[in-house]
């Protein structure tokens, strides 16, 4: 297969015949396609050869270099795949979408009397994480029950520093109020210990050491600790019996892979403990001509990559190199992790169900799929542009022309791609300037897109009135976008009321569409997240500033000694809040600047 940028004879009479990775790169530099193979010049090498699918010429047709890495093993590389797409997103890969907003439970296991937390987001903190979990609710429930058994404190670290008398948890019974001394440390340890093996799905061991203590403490005559013990053991009994109900022992997660034309759902039950968690379905980002063993693959590598898999994985389809995933698996796992598919039995009555739950996704997005369509297909009608496929819009938020924030939010036919929401911070213009604020978030988008070549939308909505709409006009006009992209402004008018916008277009043309029409609904739907998302951004950068510009003024402290005392004491209404003791404490903080920090706050220094 000919590419007349790239010399493909040339560069593969020197790759190696040893296991590796390799990177694809088109003639701007970025990553198209990642890849690993057990011989890398045997799979660089197939690629060029005639009769290939047309996904995968069209890939040979962009290359303009390939970078390989060796590695010692299959295993190793498929990892190093795995890392390399999560942190490049080729555009020919299957790519996984990130699931950093899926919650978890979070264990601070550094402090001397540990904390558990609801968790969502990037973890960054130390401490331990269990999950992700499959909702919310399951969070809530697992921390509601850890609460009443084992009586963990789960209150921020700011409160537990400043608190002079127990709260209200202790008074239910529910926190043994470890902030005022009513418990040791070897006693608090003990049950952040047991509520880790709870989480770890050791719950029947947990039994078994709650039971022989509950004995001794008969046996000393400590009548009141048996009696805690025995309600431990027995709230955890019925936690057990409920989930051997499920027939499924120990710890596995349950996938299934279904497709329905052009969409794929991967769904996945977990069980922990033999206790089903739910189901959660993913759709991949899939290229064309991928089979639903190679998507399955691909998604396993993906997913596992920042989880501990359990040892046993249930498939209703094996993936490709199902061995090679195996390998690796079982060596994160520090025990044998199984990839199977069940022909009979319980196992195989849990991946129908699991399997159910994934068509009955599937069947919803296609469903949503198909109303966000009419509603393009509608806009498309009015604004005379047919097949639309991608819509962004620009949105700018600040307080008195202050910490401006411009937003960008996109959608497809399938719905908001929230993966491609991006924020800008405006720096360097006159506060309060509208059009110079959307002029500078407009330019850095396109130029970014025309650097790397990226996603243009069909629409561009700029909220706002013909000013802003100017500069949208200007900023295509300068880089030859006009013909590809359509500007449209969305102008409440004066009197601001939503139903009543118009719609703005170039060379002074305006529509008011009728309330009901799926097109203005769309329109609505997509001003609407945009303004949130500015909203949302310019107040955490307000929050951020705010809590900076405090400390920043307090003469001694920079930005070590700032970060030093927000992490001790949890935020800035704990750091308010202490006294110039606790100050003291800080790493890095003198008794002579913990009393320049005190005054501060408490003589009106800010």
């Amino acid at each position: 297969m000919n590419n007349p940028v790239f010399d493909a004879k040339a560069f593969l009479a020197d790759v190696s015949e040893r296991p590796g990775v390799y990177q694809m790169f088109d003639d701007r530099g970025q990553v198209i396609y990642v890849g690993k193979a057990r011989n890398l010049k045997n799979r660089l090498s197939s690629y060029f050869r005639g009769n290939q699918p047309i996904k995968t010429q069209k890939l040979v047709q962009r290359i303009a270099r390939i970078e390989t890495t060796v590695t010692r093993s299959e295993a190793e590389a498929l990892l190093l795949e795995a890392n390399l797409i999560k942190t490049h997103r080729p555009r020919y890969n299957i790519l996984l979408r990130d699931d950093k907003s899926y919650p978890w439970i979070y264990v601070s296991t550094n402090d001397t009397f540990p904390r558990l937390a609801y968790h969502r987001g990037p973890r960054k903190k130390a401490g331990r994480y269990f999950g992700p979990y499959p909702s919310a609710g399951k969070v809530r429930d697992t921390l509601n029950l850890l609460e009443k058994v084992f009586k963990v404190r789960q209150c921020e670290d700011s409160v537990f520093k400043n608190r002079s008398r127990p709260c209200l948890q202790y008074q239910i019974d529910r926190c043994k109020a470890p902030c005022v001394g009513y418990v040791s440390e070897e006693e608090y340890q003990r049950d952040v210990a047991d509520t880790l093996a709870f989480l770890s799905g050791n719950s029947q061991q947990l039994i078994n050491d709650l039971v022989s203590r509950m004995e001794q403490a008969v046996a000393e005559l400590d009548f009141e600790r048996a009696a805690e013990l025995r309600d431990q053991i027995t709230a955890l009994r019925a936690v057990s019996q409920q989930q051997h109900v499920t027939g499924v022992g120990g710890d596995a997660d349950v996938i299934a892979i279904e497709q329905q034309g052009d969409t794929i759902v991967v769904a996945v039950g977990q069980f922990r403990d033999g206790q089903f968690l739910g189901t959660r379905s993913y759709f991949p980002e899939v290229p064309l001509e991928s089979t639903l063993a190679e998507v399955l693959a691909a998604f396993l590598a993906q997913y596992y990559a920042e989880r501990l898999p359990p040892r046993r994985i249930l498939c209703n389809q094996l993936p490709e190199q199902a061995e090679t995933l195996m390998a690796v698996f079982t060596e994160r796992n520090s025990g044998k992790v199984e990839i199977t598919r069940p022909q009979r039995g319980r196992a195989m009555q849990w991946l129908d169900d699991v399997k159910a739950n994934g068509q009955l996704a599937l069947e919803q997005r296609l469903k949503s799929r198909k109303s966000m369509q009419k509603r393009f297909d509608a806009l498309g009608q009015w604004v005379g542009r047919v097949d639309i496929q991608r819509i962004e819009c620009f949105d700018v938020s600040h307080t008195q022309g202050e910490l401006t924030v411009a937003s960008c939010v996109v959608f497809t036919p399938a719905g908001a791609n929230k993966d491609q929401y991006r924020r800008y911070h405006i720096e360097g213009i006159t506060p309060g300037d509208d059009y110079a604020a959307m002029h500078q978030a407009l330019r850095r988008r396109f130029d970014r897109a025309l650097a790397e070549d990226g996603p243009l939308p069909d629409v561009l909505l700029i909220d706002g009135g013909r000013g802003q709409l100017n500069q949208a006009e200007a900023v295509l006009a300068e880089r030859g976008l006009l013909e590809k992209v359509m500007p449209i402004g969305v102008a409440k008018g004066a009197e601001r009321r939503a139903g009543a916008e118009t719609l703005l277009f170039t060379a002074g043309r305006e529509a008011k569409l009728p309330p009901h029409d799926p097109g203005f609904h769309l329109i609505q739907q997509v001003r609407d997240e945009a303004h949130r998302f500015a909203i949302a951004g310019h107040r955490a950068r307000r929050q951020k500033a705010r809590t900076q510009s405090d400390l920043e003024k307090i003469p001694g402290i920079g930005h070590k000694r700032r970060q030093a005392l927000l992490k001790y004491f949890g935020g800035i209404r704990g750091l308010k809040a202490a006294s110039e003791a606790e100050l003291a404490k800080v790493p890095g903080i003198s008794p002579t600047l913990a009393r320049k920090v005190h005054t501060w706050f408490h003589q009106g220094g800010s």
